[in-house]
């Protein structure tokens, strides 16, 4: 199935963030236009693709109404956007993907949907989560082909964006819950700099760990949603100096990753190369080994403790998928397992550190391949998880295609808390690798 693309005369909804803001500010369109046109392609799509859990035209159409109304400008002002269902929100249901909270109705919202609603945007709805945003999945298809999985946790959002449903959606990564489901889905994923984007009002899964992502269809929307998230003047995303000192770094996971996307990786590192950036082999110190066990013990021992009123009054309505991985794992890990776990990261995050001085990004696999064939599993996330633990920014960039035609997405790395020009670099290798 070819990947979808925009046509010459976009229509409303293929329109960027960027580009919606732009057309509404300049009268061109209005928010109620824009929202009008992405309720019909939820209409013609979300039958196939399951992406919301919950979503109301009408409310949809009454706060793009609302806005323009008002008068009321902003950085996203009149944009719609999608939440994933773990996130606050004070007019809708946030359900977690667990029938615990069925219903559940918060009295306000997190806040990056009032950062959002802030800056002018419409939320449209709540994007389908994997349980607690951990391992069992939704009922989301991926929008290329449904038997196969969109990615978790954030698959709702991935695939709202990937089918043009909306520009812009929250999503979260504890492990790989942006990235991969970005690379899975053909869109721009994002995961920033740990503890930049306050996640107020988003359910913890493992605090040491968790960031808010964000889901769009290029990386001049991933900056501006980030400044808005930020609470800041957005700025345009600067052009890179000088073409980017690239590290293609294989990871102690190259072996997982399939023989094609192999390929794919290197004929990119040549390509970019070619067109001028300079490339180089980065191998990651073996301390960098036992980073999957720490990661595990880490993510396993906070997401059981989070979780012990679930645990404690409603065992039973939690999935089998949790009860004997997640939990079981979480429950038997120490203290002194998960102390030693956190003194390991930060060895690793003290190691990661002078790589940036030679290099401006480091180059890897986002996943193994295209997204793999059935709908009981997300996909192997180990791929992200050294970025995740060593709390640096990460971006994947829709930039390949596998052996049966679907997206498969380059991921970028960058220096802790040098996101801007990690996001710059991005915007560079996406015109260098772009079809």
């Amino acid at each position: 199935m070819p990947l979808p693309s925009r046509k010459p005369e976009a229509a409303l909804n293929e329109l960027t963030a960027t580009e919606m803001a732009a057309a509404i500010a300049a009268g061109s369109a209005t928010s109620e236009s824009v929202v009008r046109a992405c309720i019909a392609r939820i209409d013609a799509r979300e039958p196939q693709v399951l992406a919301w859990q919950f979503f109301d035209a009408e409310q949809a159409i009454a706060q793009a109404r609302a806005f323009d109304r008002s008068g009321r400008r902003g950085a996203i002002g009149g944009v719609p956007f999608g939440a994933k269902d773990i996130f606050d929100t004070c007019d809708m249901p946030t359900e977690m993907g667990s029938p615990i909270y069925a219903g559940h109705r918060p009295r306000g919202d997190a806040a990056t949907v009032a950062l959002s609603r802030k800056a002018g945007g419409v939320l449209m709805g709540k994007t389908v989560t994997t349980e607690f945003a951990n391992r069992h999945p939704g009922k989301t298809r991926n929008p290329f082909d449904p038997a196969r999985t969109p990615g978790g946790s954030s698959s709702g959002s991935a695939a709202a964006v990937a089918e043009f449903m909306v520009p812009l959606a929250l999503g979260t990564q504890t492990t790989g819950s942006t990235i991969r489901p970005a690379s899975f889905c053909g869109v721009v994923g994002y995961r920033p700099t740990w503890g930049d984007i306050r996640c107020v009002g988003v359910k913890e899964a493992a605090g040491s760990l968790d960031t808010v992502g964000l889901l769009a269809r290029s990386v001049g929307d991933i900056a501006l949603y980030r400044d808005v998230l930020l609470g800041r003047e957005p700025e345009p995303v600067p052009a890179p100096a000088a073409p980017p000192r690239v590290g293609f770094c294989r990871t102690h996971f190259w072996p997982r990753v399939e023989p094609g996307t192999q390929r794919l990786l290197e004929e990119a590192a040549r390509r970019l190369s070619k067109a001028g950036a300079r490339v180089a082999d980065v191998e990651l110190p073996a301390t960098f080994a036992d980073i999957e066990e720490t990661h595990s013990r880490i993510s396993s021992y906070e997401f059981a403790r989070n979780f012990t009123w679930e645990i404690e009054n409603h065992w039973e309505l939690i999935s089998k998928t949790l009860r004997e991985n997640r939990l079981k794992h979480g429950l038997a890990c120490t203290f002194q397992q998960y102390r030693a776990a956190r003194d390991h990261a930060e060895r690793c995050r003290a190691l990661l550190a002078p790589v940036f001085d030679e290099h401006d990004v480091l180059l890897a696999a986002a996943a193994a391949g295209e997204a793999p064939i059935g709908l009981e599993r997300t996909g192997d996330a180990s791929f992200c998880l050294i970025w995740t633990t060593t709390h640096v920014p990460c971006v994947t960039l829709p930039v390949f295609t596998g052996p049966h035609g679907l997206p498969i997405g380059a991921q970028l790395i960058g220096r802790r808390n040098g996101d801007r020009s990690l996001l710059a670099a991005a915007r560079w290798v996406h015109a260098a690798l772009a079809p």
